[in-house]
This record gives structure tokens, C-alpha cells and sequence, in this order.
């Protein structure tokens, strides 16, 4: 299997942090990583356009030439191929919650992070928008909140005493934050203090850039 991937964009780093932390749990998930630099253009060029008509990133391709280009997809496809040790649980209502928590990550912090990162300073050029930038940290923000709270009773992962790819979301959105020095930790002290635990995890150095 391939991932065709962007270090240090939202979300190819979920995935890539998805797959160092399984395999610092003992699988053998044997993904071959290639970058696409969009700044080189090589996300609107044809090869990758076949592999994504989205032109985005990560894009999987599997071994029968297949390919999944959503994140979430990405991620589960590979707990599908390689479900033990797993990153969600070992149980239904492990999984279930992890599952609800990786949805929390995503929809409600990586995904306006991002936006509010293009919209006040945007790696790629975007023109500034006040008004998005100021709707996206208000959703994100509401979000961490919750998080905050609870991580609050000072459980080392956001499911608990366990790793999930919940963790691997939300380190995809700080990390996006860092790179542009828009990191918004103000008032998430426990947040904060994952943050940086998370950020010391073999998985974690072998993946992020900031």
C-alpha cells in the first residue's frame, strides 16, 4: 500500500500519526509514504488527479490499485485491514466512543481550525476573511471547551488510558495552528498539558514538523 500524503497539512498528518501510532502498538500496517507538494503543483497535475479528482491529500492507494482519498476512509480502511492491536478499543462501547470522539476532532476542531488558519494567515495564499476566521474560532473554541473539561480528571489521552485516532485529530489540528503561529491554547490548561505529553510520544516526533 501507498499514502500519498503532505506533512504538516491537517489531514495527512491525521493519518500519518494514525499509522506511527499503531505501529508503536506492534502492527505491521507496510504503508509506503510519497509526498505530493502542492507548492510544486504536483496536486493538479494528471497522476494525482487520477488517484483524487479532489486533488487533495492523503490519498491511500491499496495493494489491488484501489484508492481512498478520504481521511476518515483512509483511517478506517487500514483498522479494517489490520484491526488488532486496536486504536479505538476493545470493546463495542470502547469503540463507539472513540469513534464519537474522532467525529468531535474532526468535524468541530480540525476542520474550522483549518478554515480560520487560511482565513487569518493561509500557507497558500488565500485572501484574509475576518468574518470566517472569527466564525471558525468561535466553533473550534466551543469544541476544545468540551475536550478541555474533559481531559480535566488528568487522563493522558482523550478516550482515557489509551490511545486513539481521536488524539491523532486533534495533534493534525494544533500542529496546522504552529505552523502558521496561530496555536489558540488560551484558557485549555488541560488541553495544554496533553498537548505537550502528546507531543513527547515516539509516534508524535516521527510525524509532526511543529
Amino acid at each position: 500500500m501507498k499514502l500519498y500524503t503532505l506533512p504538516g497539512a491537517p489531514n495527512p498528518t491525521k493519518v500519518m500519526l494514525y499509522i506511527a501510532e499503531k505501529e508503536a502498538l506492534g502492527a505491521s500496517l507496510g504503508v509506503e509514504q510519497s509526498v505530493v507538494n502542492v507548492f510544486k503543483g504536483e496536486h493538479r497535475a494528471s497522476a494525482h488527479l487520477a488517484r483524487n479528482p479532489f486533488g487533495t491529500m492523503p490519498v491511500l492507494e491499496l495493494d489491488d490499485g484501489t484508492y481512498v482519498y478520504e481521511s476518515a476512509a483512509i483511517w478506517e480502511t487500514l483498522e479494517e485491514l489490520c484491526p488488532e492491536p486496536s486504536m479505538l478499543g476493545t470493546t463495542a462501547t470502547e469503540r463507539a466512543l472513540a469513534r464519537n470522539l474522532e467525529r468531535v476532532t474532526d468535524a468541530r476542531v480540525l476542520q474550522p481550525s483549518a478554515t480560520y488558519v487560511h482565513a487569518v494567515n493561509s500557507p497558500l495564499g488565500w485572501e484574509p476573511d475576518p468574518a470566517l476566521a472569527e466564525r471558525s474560532q468561535r466553533m473550534y473554541r466551543a469544541a476544545m471547551r468540551v475536550l478541555d473539561g474533559l481531559l480535566a480528571d488528568g487522563r493522558p489521552f482523550l478516550a482515557g488510558e489509551r490511545v486513539t485516532v481521536a488524539d491523532c485529530t486533534l495533534q493534525a489540528a494544533l500542529q496546522f495552528m504552529r505552523f502558521r503561529e496561530l496555536e489558540d491554547l488560551d484558557g485549555f490548561t488541560h488541553l495544554a498539558r496533553w498537548s505537550t505529553a502528546y507531543r513527547q510520544r515516539p509516534a508524535a516526533t516521527s510525524v509532526l514538523m511543529f
